[in-house]
């Protein structure tokens, strides 16, 4: 099932898209049964996707089908509880960064601020002149997960969906850790979709890509990580007790703007298309 928040007007709503370039709100078929909030529906996914796939069934009425063209697709999930972020988890980005290999999950955090959605803006801040884009295949957890073992961990992942995860270069190794550079505002692009685990399959098989202003910078398959989404999860699950909607980005691929000679930083007016296999296109652009 591919689940999206979107509005038309005023209202929200979260709904399953359809193969035909149209989507079905759950919430204009029962909203008190599904209101327009993603978290809440992950919470509840066992029953609801059961209902969710009957009401679909069921639907003849055309006040709640939309074509995607005319809605606002919204940041899936605006508010999770954890942003939590692997670096260098792609061998050949490692390469070119001029980092070795790490021995284990390189693990840092991103906060709600920087989260937005599909087609809206990403802001350079006014202190950064070196900011730059990764393509992510992001891991959205189901269920509450602590100090589960690598066997279990699927078990956990609801869904998956895409993440931009934007960095301001020149504040992540200025500042010697990597908070600020990594979590400014519009900085966690996110979406169009969340995808189900059973509709996506095996998750190191997907091709990735991002283009930049319709060249293609990031090419690569999820087959590249270095640390598998069971590795990831069952490591973090040892520290921190994840919640249903905490969103876990897996590391991005080779061809970032650092690691290009000359380097290529994001500037007013760019436009980036991340698409990831069975999952969709996430397209944002740049502003001051």
């Amino acid at each position: 099932m591919k689940l999206a928040a979107f509005s038309v007007g005023a209202d929200h709503h979260i709904g399953v898209v359809q193969n035909e370039g149209e989507i079905i709100s759950l919430s204009a078929l029962s909203r008190s049964e599904f209101p327009p909030c993603i978290k809440t529906f992950i919470e509840r996914s066992e029953e609801r996707l059961l209902r969710a796939q009957h009401l679909i069934e069921q639907e003849e009425n055309t006040h709640a089908r939309f074509k995607l063209s005319d809605v606002k697709i919204l940041a899936p999930i605006p508010s999770p509880e954890k942003i939590i972020c692997v670096g260098l988890n792609y061998i050949d980005h490692c390469k070119e960064t001029g980092m070795e290999p790490p021995a284990s999950p390189v693990i840092f955090s991103k906060y709600a601020n920087a989260i937005t959605g599909h087609n809206e803006a990403v802001k350079i801040p006014v202190n950064s002149n070196e900011v730059d884009f990764e393509a992510e295949l992001a891991v959205v957890i189901g269920k509450e997960a602590k100090c589960v073992t690598e066997e279990e961990a699927m078990d956990f992942v609801f869904g998956y969906t895409i993440m931009n995860d934007i960095s301001a270069r020149d504040q992540q190794f200025a500042d010697g850790q990597w908070s600020r550079g990594k979590t400014a505002d519009t900085f966690a692009p996110t979406g169009p979709f969340v995808v189900t685990q059973d509709e996506v399959g095996d998750p190191h098989n997907l091709n990735i890509s991002l283009m930049l202003n319709g060249r293609i910078m990031q090419d690569s398959n999820t087959h590249n990580l270095i640390f598998t989404v069971p590795k990831i999860i069952s490591y973090l699950s040892q520290s921190m007790t994840l919640k249903p909607g905490d969103l876990i980005a897996t590391g991005t691929p080779p061809g970032v703007g650092m690691g290009r000679n000359p380097k290529l930083w994001l500037k007013k007016g760019d436009r980036m298309d991340i698409t990831i296999e069975k999952i969709g296109t996430l397209t944002n652009y740049v502003i001051d």
